[in-house]
């Protein structure tokens, strides 16, 4: 142990050896000794020294470091040694401070030694294996410098670390279970290892992500504060920016989890705003960058418009236009909020709608719009800030032709209202402002106005300004020109290439596209001559960008001319070209503007973004324009007249082509339009069908209801008259006019009862009639019939009697000549052999045919007393079908008496309040009554 006594600082007698030496000698001790302290307090005196000799540790270490961490697992503290030891070594964090003499390479040359000892480390990717098992050890000792170290290693050489880690089993998972720690250190260290882990590396983002990441981060945020939290929330807040920045999976995976409605209540702000923290600032700023990752204009349209309804359906885009209005907060966050809600509308027109709704809590109040465009035209605001006032101004007419309408509509003089400050004032007056940063804002926002609107382009062309007193007003075109044509005369804060810039920028977008507009700037004599003067001279470098801006306003004449005015035809102007510029120096003016150095920084991103205002010169959407148009009016000056007609009839065939086209487009949506209007039809007449026999249904029940009362009421009907008739004298004087209008609708409606009950009467007595008439023709036939089989039926039981008898006498005749003839040849022999045989043949002849004639007889007895008993049978259906008509007579008759009965009662009661009516001094038209007297 002295050995260890001499490391630490005891004093021994001899000289020190040097740091190298006593390393060495550590690690020595840490790959021969046995016992499990002694490589323990090795390696705690490694740890000490490898601040202070990092290179001498790293180099000589490192392997015995990483066998402590393969064989010692079971002991915590030398692990955590030894974790430690890496950190220090690897680590490019100097926790003590630096001397302000050291310089710049000193720095450098320890972030090189850093990088250098991780790539030993990641030689073997086992060992961020080993280290990624490490993390699973619930104790502090282990876990702490574990989550450190691997930090550290994701610093150094992140994309090597992300790739092992990736391929790991169970990596990921492994490094989302430190946001479940209970300890607070290593929960809050594990979102800074999760922050290194997930830069730039979009297949882990979403391994994070679908581990729950949004939920465990949004929790945490709440815990801690949300804005109002240190600098944990800010933590998860820049790990939430990494998950979801230009990765497209998660932000639809963060919209589909109902995570956007969890961010509104981050930006509830309270009345008082004073006193803001500058963590507090930082969070609120990260929270709108959050918001912005969303609604990006380079994410997928489709996804951008998904979040932005889904904003303003929970309420966010209201909250943050109440922290725009709001006093109070700081300006950077203003400023970044304006960004926000700038992104949020963006071509969507319900957010659009409703931010044109917002009203600013001034008397009396504002649109906010107005208060913002108030901002953009001061030049005492920060520079950023109406730079991001001009942004939302952009984004809240992008692809928003009823915005773009509103505003022009401020500018003409039938809507101008005196009492009030527009946004077409505040864009005028920041047009002819001395401030050159006041005009270019304003042109362009004046600019967007008329974006891709030919309606918008011609009505501004009505826009009369008063320039001074007693001179005629001038059109806001040839105020524009007379601007621009002034140029150096004119004082101006700022640059004058700015103020020409952005008046150029305008007319170009103004007249592009819209032949009425070109007509109207060449109609001023003074505009062409001033811009081929301005093409053709050699101005300086700083005007070279006006001279290009001249040659494309100049193109655009000559491509979007109509030849309605004879003196700037597209030829002449042509001519006039190749006259006074030359065609080739024509084109090389123009191509000045795509090679300016500011024009590809702002074709990158649709906001403003500038260092300083000198620098603000192009608009992004003016670079499209030029896009689009550089190439066509290269063309168009280089064409000649033939190519130029062979291309109008060209142009003209396709216009055709189009309009039939257009033509049939039209007739398939109005043909679908009648199948949809036809199918809502069939579907609402399906839908009355349905309610019409539910009704029917309904109305049929009613109905048995209704006779069932009457049935009861008809019953009741005879005293209830008697009694209003007993009555009826007693309270004759107290009728009042009310009871007289009660009576008369009452005798009404006994009235068509009575008609409904002659009806049902006359249909009875006719069914009677008939009823009687049937069972009369029904019994004639069924009694002469039954005679006629009665009679028939005696006559054959009689034949029948007849042959028996007869029968009867032949056998008894045979019977006395068979005796005879046995008796003869014993007493007297026989006259003659030959008349016995005879008298014998006759008699069995008789005999037989007798016998035939008897069988017939028999024969047709059977017939007939089959006839007789269908006879039998159909008479006994007769009379059943006889006795059934003789009840419906019956049946028939009863009603027929009852309702006698009911036309006798209510026509006495119809004669009872005739009467009441005509003693309350009524006159009545006598209509029909059953009796026919009254």
């Amino acid at each position: 142990m002295n050995f260890f006594r001499g490391v630490m600082g005891g004093q021994t007698a001899g000289p020190q050896p040097s740091g190298a030496e006593t390393i060495q000698k550590l690690c020595d001790r840490v790959a021969s000794s046995t016992l499990l302290e002694d490589r323990r307090d090795a390696v705690r005196a490694l740890k000490s020294l490898s601040k202070k000799y990092r290179m001498e540790v790293g180099t000589q270490a490192m392997d015995h470091l990483i066998n402590i961490l393969q064989t010692d697992r079971s002991d915590s503290e030398i692990l955590g040694y030894a974790l430690d030891t890496l950190y220090n070594v690897i680590s490019n964090d100097e926790e003590e401070e630096q001397d302000e003499s050291e310089d710049e390479n000193a720095q450098k040359q320890a972030d090189d030694l850093g990088t250098q000892f991780t790539e030993t480390f990641i030689q073997d990717p086992e060992h961020i294996t080993l280290l990624l098992t490490m993390l699973e050890e619930f104790d502090f000792h282990v876990r702490w410098p574990g989550v450190k170290l691997l930090t550290a290693l994701l610093k150094n050489q992140g994309v090597q670390v992300q790739g092992i880690i990736l391929v790991s089993p169970m990596g990921v998972s492994r490094l989302m279970d430190l946001l479940a720690d209970s300890r607070e250190v290593i929960r809050n260290d594990g979102l800074l290892l999760l922050q290194q882990l997930t830069k730039g590396n979009a297949a882990i983002q979403k391994i994070v992500a679908f581990e729950n990441a949004f939920e465990r981060l949004l929790d945490i945020i709440t815990e801690e504060g949300s804005s109002d939290g240190g600098i944990v929330v800010e933590d998860c807040l820049l790990l939430l920016l990494n998950l979801l920045k230009n990765n497209s999976s998660n932000q639809n995976f963060f919209k589909e989890g109902s995570y956007i409605q969890r961010m509104k209540p981050w930006f509830e702000v309270g009345d008082d705003n004073s006193g803001w923290s500058a963590q507090k600032v930082t969070n609120l700023h990260l929270m709108l960058q959050l918001v912005r990752v969303m609604v990006s204009p380079v994410n997928s349209p489709g996804a951008t418009a998904s979040c932005q309804k889904c904003m303003y359906q929970c309420g966010l885009l209201q909250q943050l236009c109440t922290i725009l209005m709001a006093t109070g907060v700081p300006a950077d966050i203003l400023t970044e909020t304006i960004n926000t809600v700038s992104e949020v509308i963006r071509g969507s027109q319900v957010n659009q709608d409703y931010f044109a709704s917002v009203n600013a809590p001034s008397n009396p109040p504002r649109p906010a719009i107005v208060v913002l465009l108030m901002s953009m035209v001061n030049e005492r605001q920060p520079f950023v800030l109406r730079c991001a006032v001009l942004y939302c101004f952009q984004c809240f007419l992008f692809k928003n032709q009823k915005g773009q309408g509103e505003i022009v509509a401020t500018l003409l003089p039938s809507t101008i209202d005196a009492n009030s400050i527009s946004a077409g004032q505040l864009l005028c007056g920041g047009l002819f402002s001395a401030d050159s940063l006041s005009n270019w804002c304003a042109a362009v926002a004046l600019a967007h106005t008329l974006q891709d609107n030919l309606t918008q382009k011609e009505q501004l062309l009505r826009v009369q300004l008063a320039t001074s007193l007693g001179k005629p007003p001038v059109s806001l075109l040839q105020q524009c020109t007379n601007i621009l044509s002034q140029g150096d005369k004119i004082v101006r804060r700022g640059s004058k290439v700015q103020t020409r810039v952005g008046l150029l920028m305008l007319l170009c977008t103004w007249i592009s596209n819209c032949p009425i507009a070109v007509t109207h700037f060449l109609h001023n004599q003074e505009n062409v001559p001033f811009l081929t003067a301005q093409i053709s001279e050699n101005l300086g470098e700083d005007e070279r960008l006006v001279q290009g801006l001249c040659a494309l306003l100049l193109g655009i004449c000559i491509y979007y001319n109509d030849n309605s005015l004879e003196n700037y035809t597209k030829e002449k102007l042509k001519q006039l070209i190749e006259k006074r510029i030359g065609k080739e120096n024509f084109v090389e003016k123009l191509g000045f503007i795509t090679k300016h150095e500011l024009y590809s920084r702002a074709a990158l991103k649709p906001q403003p973004i500038f260092p300083s205002p000198e620098q603000m010169l192009f608009d992004h959407e003016f670079t499209r324009l030029v896009k689009e148009l550089e190439g066509l009016i290269t063309k168009a000056v280089h064409k000649s007249s033939e190519e130029e007609e062979k291309e109008e009839e060209v142009k003209k065939t396709l216009e055709q082509h189009d309009n039939i086209v257009t033509q049939y487009k039209e007739l398939i949506r109005e043909q679908d339009a009648q199948i949809q209007e036809l199918k809502e039809k069939v579907s609402s007449m399906t839908t009355q069908t349905e309610q019409l026999q539910a009704t029917v249904s309904q109305q049929q029940s009613q109905i048995q209801q209704h006779k069932d009362q009457y049935n009861i009421l008809k019953l009741k009907l005879g005293k209830e008259n008697q009694s209003q008739s007993s009555q009826g004298d007693t309270q004759l004087n107290g009728l009042q006019t009310e009871e007289l209008s009660q009576l008369r609708e009452e005798l009404e409606e006994l009235r068509r009862q009575q008609t409904l009950l002659q009806t049902q009467l006359s249909e009875k007595d006719a069914l009677i009639d008939s009823l009687k008439s049937a069972a009369k023709a029904a019994e004639c036939p069924a009694g002469s019939d039954n005679t006629e089989l009665l009679q028939e039926l005696e006559a054959l039981k009689n034949q029948v009697q007849t042959h028996l008898a007869e029968i009867g006498l032949l056998k008894a005749e045979r019977q006395e000549l068979l005796r005879r003839a046995e008796a003869g040849p014993s007493d007297t022999a026989p006259p003659s052999d030959g008349s016995s045989d005879a008298a014998k043949a006759e008699l069995e002849n008789r005999l037989a045919a007798q016998t035939a004639e008897m069988e017939q007889l028999k024969e047709s007895r059977s017939g007939l007393e089959q006839q007789l008993a269908a006879a039998t049978s159909t008479a006994a259906i007769l009379q059943t079908e006889k006795a059934k008509l003789q009840t419906e007579v019956q049946e028939s008759k009863k009603e027929q008496d009852d309702l006698l009965m009911l036309l006798a009662d209510q026509d006495q009661k119809i004669h009872s309040l005739k009467q009441r009516l005509k003693d309350l001094g009524e006159t009545l038209d006598c209509g029909p009554s059953l009796t026919g007297g009254r």
